[in-house]
């Protein structure tokens, strides 16, 4: 029996628009937006995609689910959906349209492109998180089934991911059409009778296009504050700093209340870091407060765990590691395990090498790292963040709140660093349990057989922030870092 999750049936945006043609409009110029990263990210291709491509990839090209601008899942190809009452069916009903050479947009087509896409993603993290779709079916010729070997609750926000676009031969469906114009991304919203859709009367009045370019860090922020930029997009921690360079008039300082990994990926595994309990003496000796304490960001939550707070699956059997122990004694127990480990191997120092970025954040993460693991007799030295390294920093948003998503991040398929083979056959496991008590009790396995191997050590969820004018419509912080383009190019009334 099917229980109706019936979604509306025209896209978030599209209703926006009708609404925005009755109220009228402004004849404002182009929105202009620039994200941190190199200048020519915007246009990187592939299946590991800088932010900015993935900005262009979202705006480009539809999957059958998207996001809107507070991160909520709404309708794309696929203009509504069914999900049956075991989980196991997801049953899509595809809107009319065409591809982008006019082809009609058909259910056959559509599972031809959709395999295609979903093979490109072989060997990442996405892939492991997809892995659990069987099958996927043509019912008639707008409607289209996938199948799923064990339920997956956060299928459609993985759907949704901007890697999840389909583009038949290389060309999406929009809703925005790409112009590269040197290092700037000129997009602009197409027409609906274009994209074989209704035509909304005075289109071109409730539109307006957007350029987009990428710059480092220091560039983006000048940009901002000479007031060449209305939004800045893609801030992470080492360059968090630059932002109290923004004046109250300027803009807003937006952070992004997100979940996910950061923390520090082993990627070495010789000399000291080849035992598991020397790499747990590393985690002993990080104070994690006082590691972020010199931004002073509010709110942000330490943890010693690799599964973050807030994961709707988790069983809640693991808790935070040495709870029991003070900064002090951690540390006195991670510098016996140096102490003796030197003992061992003739007493020479052990340097370790950290991969960290740069930018202000990069170095005032470095130098409290290098002050804790003073503390227990081991040396550091900074390289840079694609150098070979001991330990490198690693951080990313959370797609789903699942616990397979950080387990997959860090499996042996998502060549991070140092890995368990265990934890991955555990999780492997759970993920094909239909039982939810035997799924629950896998899950804690997989995750205390990561734990035990310590080859990742975290601190506590990643760090997002924007930059955003106050007269900028179509952007909202929201916990998925997703910052969709179209919305923004909806003129405000």
């Amino acid at each position: 029996m099917r229980k109706a999750l019936q979604i509306a049936a025209r896209h978030a945006w599209l209703s926006a628009l009708l609404l925005l043609a009755a109220c009228g409009s402004g004849q404002d110029a182009a929105l202009n937006v620039v994200a941190i990263g190199s200048t020519a990210s915007p246009f990187e291709k592939g299946v590991r995609l800088p932010p900015s491509a993935r900005l262009i990839r979202g705006a480009t090209s539809e999957g059958l689910v998207g996001f809107d601008e507070q991160g909520q899942v709404v309708p794309a190809l696929a203009d509504r959906w069914i999900v049956t009452d075991d989980g196991l069916s997801y049953i899509f009903r595809l809107r009319d349209g065409t591809w982008a050479d006019g082809s009609p947009l058909s259910a056959q087509t559509l599972r031809t492109a959709l395999r295609e896409t979903m093979a490109s993603l072989r060997g990442t993290p996405l892939a492991l998180d997809l892995a659990g779709i069987g099958e996927i079916r043509v019912m008639t010729g707008r409607v289209i089934e996938i199948r799923l070997a064990a339920p997956m609750p956060n299928l459609l926000q993985l759907l949704a991911q901007p890697e999840l676009g389909i583009a038949p031969k290389g060309r999406g469906t929009g809703p925005m059409r790409l112009q590269r114009q040197g290092d700037v991304a000129l997009l602009t919203p197409i027409a609906p009778e274009a994209r074989g859709l209704p035509a909304i009367e005075s289109w071109s009045d409730q539109v307006r296009p957007l350029r987009l370019r990428a710059l480092p860090a220091k560039q983006a922020v000048d940009l901002f504050n000479s007031g060449e930029a209305d939004v800045l997009l893609g801030g992470r921690i080492e360059d968090f700093p630059l932002a109290r360079s923004v004046g109250l008039i300027r803009g807003t300082i937006q952070l992004d209340p997100v979940m996910g990994l950061f923390g520090l990926a082993v990627v070495d595994g010789q000399g000291f870091l080849a035992a598991p309990e020397n790499r747990e003496a590393v985690a002993l000796a990080i104070d994690r407060d006082a590691l972020i304490a010199p931004f002073g960001l509010g709110g942000w939550s330490p943890t010693t765990r690799i599964v973050g707070t807030g994961v709707a699956d988790d069983p809640g059997s693991i808790g935070e590691r040495w709870a029991g122990l003070s900064i002090d004694e951690r540390r006195g127990q991670a510098a016996a395990r140096v102490s003796g480990w030197r003992s061992g191997h003739g007493g020479a120092p052990i340097v370790l090498r950290l991969a960290l970025p740069g930018g202000a954040g990069g170095k005032i993460l470095f130098d409290r790292l290098q002050g804790d693991l003073k503390a227990i007799g081991l040396q550091t030295l900074r390289v840079g963040p694609d150098d070979d390294a001991d330990l490198r920093l690693f951080e990313a948003v959370a797609r789903y709140p699942r616990v397979g998503w950080y387990m997959n991040q860090l499996s042996c398929a998502g060549q991070r660093g140092l890995c368990s083979e265990n934890a991955d056959r555990t999780l492997a496991q759970a993920q094909r349990a239909i039982d939810p008590a035997v799924r629950a009790e896998l899950l804690a396995d997989a995750e205390a057989e990561l734990t035990k191997a310590n080859v990742f050590i975290p601190f506590g969820p990643p760090i997002r922030w924007s930059l955003v004018r106050g007269d900028v419509h179509g952007f909202a912080a929201n916990r998925w870092n997703m910052h969709p383009l179209m919305p923004m190019a909806l003129r405000p009334k």
